[in-house]
């Protein structure tokens, strides 16, 4: 398939671009090269290749989901800088009425 300015200016249409002629034959050229990769691609005799979905076979390792014990609420927040009833404290940033500095 050959790529033709009137094809490169549609693109153009389409993707809301403003080009140049120079910038315009060399986006010509670029896509003439893509179809021709794809077109060696195409030539491929990929008979009897089942499809693959991944280079690497891989598959995940999951452990079972099981309860086990976790940490108190006390020892969660023992580093906590400021904590007031069982929950983290931090400083209030929304609804701030300073003017940044």
């Amino acid at each position: 398939m050959e790529i033709t300015e009137g094809d490169v200016r549609h693109l153009e249409a389409l993707a809301a671009l403003r080009l140049d002629a120079p910038a315009r034959e060399r986006m010509r050229g670029q896509l003439q090269r893509i179809l021709d990769y794809v077109d060696q691609l195409n030539a491929i005799d990929i008979t009897g290749v089942p499809p693959t979905y991944h280079v690497i076979e891989s598959s995940n390792v999951l452990r079972p989901d099981e309860v086990q014990p976790s940490l108190s609420n006390d020892a969660v927040l023992g580093n906590a800088p400021d904590a007031q009833r069982g929950f983290y404290r931090v400083p209030r940033f929304v609804g701030e009425t300073e003017e940044p500095a």
